[in-house]
């Protein structure tokens, strides 16, 4: 049985629509990505899937349960960041974690959760003496405190430096070796790239792309870039032949795009037993996931066209 299922889910706000038919379904286990541009329908969508807000049209359940009918069941199973978190100033960590266990009916041991997010030494500090990544990693924390089954993260990084960030990434890769089920709404394409075992794509309140990263960008049209540096004159004729389109040279490197890298390996291969050169160097990019993202999403949404989160 899916841990999440929704069907036709539709979100109106004022008359724009924010989702627009919703049908998903995600199974236990793994991080599940949904990215997508500011705008997109992101926050709306877990909203809905985290009780607080009702769909206009459409149905949800998580793991057998509807939100709307039973969020007191929903809350002890799951656990949930918000894009914005209130945080006592005035609380320390500990404290900060044990007030949130007392709203269920289990909860793990406050000090062990703040050792998984690498927060022990600031376990009695005040919250307002917290850097912003110190104060998301406590954000996370209270969403682990009644030990859920699924975890929903929404843009855990956003607005983070580069350590901060990668120490979320920590601390959600270690949650899903520990077994659990995460959510994670983000507009960072390198981040779902690294860390998600299948993303969905949204744009514009619709579903555009569903699969692995690896998938994703299997179905691209992007190309691939080769460079190749040699010693010896190269005729790249049977490279072209193989697909690769010329773009200069960059150093000693000559440039080529192909959508079949690997036919013009073959015939580079073919090129160094029959041409008197060299192969001193060769690099390869790959298309993206950023490639397959442009191509389906473009230009980033007009937020003054009214779009909602």
């Amino acid at each position: 049985m899916p841990i999440i299922t929704t069907h036709g889910l539709i979100k109106t706000y004022n008359g724009v629509q924010a989702l627009r038919g919703i049908d998903l379904q995600i199974e236990a286990g793994g991080i599940v990505g949904i990215l997508g541009p500011n705008g997109a329908g992101k926050t709306t969508l877990v909203e809905i899937i985290e009780g607080l807000r009702t769909p206009t049209a459409g149905q949800v359940t998580v793991m057998g349960i509807d939100p709307q009918k039973s969020p007191g069941r929903l809350k002890e199973r799951i656990g949930a960041q918000l894009q914005t978190t209130a945080i006592s100033p005035e609380l320390t960590p500990i404290e900060t974690l044990r007030v949130f266990a007392s709203f269920y009916e289990k909860s793990l041991p406050a000090e062990s959760i703040l050792e998984r997010v690498g927060l022990s030494e600031k376990a009695r500090a005040r919250n307002r003496t917290l850097s912003g990544g110190q104060k998301q990693r406590l954000a996370i924390a209270m969403a682990m405190v009644n030990d859920p089954e699924l975890l929903i993260f929404d843009e855990p990084t956003t607005g983070l430096d580069p350590m901060a960030r990668r120490g979320v990434h920590e601390i959600v890769a270690d949650l899903r070796q520990r077994g659990k089920t995460i959510l994670l709404t983000t507009h960072y394409i390198e981040e779902a790239e690294k860390l998600c075992d299948r993303v969905i794509m949204i744009n514009q309140g619709q579903v555009i792309a569903d699969g692995t990263p690896f998938e994703l960008v299997s179905r691209a049209s992007g190309v691939s870039t080769v460079w190749i540096a040699v010693e010896g004159e190269l005729d790249p004729t049977p490279l072209v032949n193989a697909g690769a389109e010329p773009r200069g040279q960059e150093g000693d490197y000559l440039k080529f795009q192909t959508h079949n890298p690997a036919e013009v390996i073959i015939a580079l291969g073919e090129v160094l037993k029959q041409q008197a050169v060299t192969l001193t160097d060769l690099r390869m990019k790959r298309p993206s996931l950023e490639d397959v993202y442009l191509e389906l999403v473009g230009s980033p949404i007009d937020e003054a066209a009214g779009q909602v989160s």
